[in-house]
This record gives structure tokens, C-alpha cells and sequence, in this order.
């Protein structure tokens, strides 16, 4: 069961209004990293965990959480929106500073929701399911968690960065110290489970069946070998379970393919069918 109080977890105000910045803090609300994304992710997560509930009940907490930092983005926005002058193509013509409003502003704010904030990112693509992530093991799950944690914070920090207003920053301020105890918590969650589980995903997979000669070799497939200095190419395996090796020319393990024509019904093109050129060289190749 879940309940709304009417208080916002921490204060969402701006000092003024200001359209543009509105449509540049869409992406933290509706883009991929956004809080929209991780509310859903961990709300689903939780739902789908079976077995230890303290990690349910950590989803669950900061699933609520993150909901609340929609609420909070979604009124923060609409503040930026009041007053915003839609309708003010006359004086945007004679009047160059209104005129930069208009042209940076997103015009859905205005036509479709109203002066207020929407399900979408930055640049107005609309928000999507598949952005969240709950495959059911928990390790994945974390480290997906801790993965968008990291990209969240990253574009709240930026959005500071270019932000001006004392409100605003106030806000971020508080989502990006947030963002700093969530990646810690996923973290000390992962920790604890790969202690349980070894860091390999999934870790109920039997090894034997996979082929344990390539497990823990790296490949040189690019230019150059700067890749060999690594601590992924020698030493330990991060799991305990191999060495690190590493090959600097690789060799193919299998055959060069040939397929079997398609039966006729299918009309590709026949095998037997000659370019004219293969018929009649140009007489200047050679």
C-alpha cells in the first residue's frame, strides 16, 4: 500500500522563473538516468525479490524515495514555468530577450501539459519502461542500480553547474547528496552479496560447462597492446577462480562460414548467378 503526504521531501523553489532551465532539468525527471527511471526500477526490483527481505526492504525505501524526487523535480518545473510568456510572439519580435525565451523554451511545456513538467527527457523524447532494469538477481540488479546512480549524479552535477539560481541549485543540492548515499548503499550491497555469491553473474551456473580455457583470457582484437598493462591481463582473477592471461595475436577458433542456398520460394539471389564483369573482365583490370 502506498500514501502521499502533501509535504515535499526537501524544498523545490526557484527564485524566478525561468523556461529554459526548465526544459534542461527534464532530463534528470524523464530521461534515461532520471528519477522517474530509478523510482520504477526499484519499485520493480523489490516486488520481484524473492528470499532476504532486508534487500527487498532496501529497494522498497529507496524506490518510495525516489519517487518523492519526481514530485520534487515536477513542481520545480512547473515553478519554472510560471509566468513564462507563451503567447508573447509580438513582443518576441521586438523584444530580443523574450525572444531567447521562446526559442529555448519547450513548446509542449506550453501546448501539451499546460506549464507543466512531463514524462520525458531534455530534448522531449518520452519517457520509456524499457529504461528500467529487474532481471530477478539481485547482484545484477545492484550493480545496474549502482550504474544509474552514477549517471544520475553525474547529470544532476552538471545541471548545477550551469544552473544560476539559488533555488534551484538548493534542489540539486540535495539530489546529488541523495545520489551519493544511494551509490554508497548499492555498493555495500554489492559487497555483501558478492561475498555470498563470488562477483561473477550468475553465480549458480556451472563452470564446467562453460568453456574454461578462454574464462579469464583477454584478447588483443585492437591496434596496439595498451591494454596488456592492465590489472585485467595478468594476476589473480578478480573472482578467485583463474589467472588473467593475455594474447596478443589471436588466432580464429572457428571455420569461415558458408550457408547452403535458400530454397526457391525464398528469391535470393542463386549462387550460380554471374556478375557480367565476372563474364567479361574490363580489359584494363588486371
Amino acid at each position: 500500500m502506498f500514501y502521499h503526504v502533501k509535504e515535499l521531501q526537501y524544498r523545490a523553489k526557484p527564485e524566478r522563473p525561468d523556461p529554459i532551465y526548465a526544459k534542461k532539468l527534464q532530463e534528470i525527471l524523464g530521461g534515461q538516468f532520471g528519477e522517474i527511471s530509478v523510482a520504477l526500477q526499484y519499485l520493480f526490483q523489490g516486488w520481484n525479490t524473492r528470499g532476504d527481505g532486508k534487500y527487498r526492504d532496501l529497494l522498497m525505501d529507496t524506490g518510495a524515495e525516489e519517487i518523492a524526487h519526481v514530485e520534487m523535480l515536477a513542481t520545480m518545473i512547473a515553478r519554472l514555468l510560471n509566468d513564462a510568456p507563451v503567447n508573447a510572439q509580438e513582443q518576441a519580435a521586438k523584444d530580443p530577450v523574450i525572444g531567447a525565451v521562446m526559442g529555448g523554451m519547450n513548446p509542449q511545456h506550453a501546448i501539451v501539459s499546460g506549464l507543466g513538467s512531463m514524462p520525458v527527457d531534455s530534448v522531449g523524447n518520452p519517457w520509456t519502461a524499457s529504461y528500467i532494469n529487474a532481471s530477478g538477481n539481485l547482484l545484477a540488479d545492484m550493480r545496474m542500480n549502482l550504474t544509474y546512480e552514477s549517471q544520475g549524479r553525474l547529470q544532476a552535477v552538471r545541471l548545477y553547474e550551469i544552473a544560476e539560481d539559488r533555488g534551484v541549485k538548493d534542489m540539486l543540492s540535495w539530489l546529488i547528496a541523495r545520489d551519493t548515499m544511494h551509490q554508497n548503499q548499492w555498493l555495500a550491497a554489492i559487497a555483501e552479496l558478492e561475498a555470498k555469491e563470488n562477483v561473477v553473474v550468475p553465480s549458480t551456473f556451472p563452470r564446467e560447462l562453460e568453456k574454461q580455457e578462454v574464462s579469464y583470457t583477454l584478447f588483443n582484437y585492437s591496434a596496439g597492446n595498451e591494454s596488456a598493462k592492465g590489472r585485467w591481463a595478468y594476476g589473480p582473477s578478480m573472482d578467485g577462480c583463474g589467472v588473467f592471461n593475455y594474447v596478443e595475436n589471436p588466432v580464429p577458433f572457428g571455420k569461415k562460414p558458408k550457408l547452403k542456398p535458400a530454397p526457391k520460394w525464398v528469391h535470393d539471389t542463386p549462387l550460380n548467378v554471374l556478375r557480367t564483369s565476372d563474364v567479361h573482365p574490363d580489359p584494363d583490370t588486371k
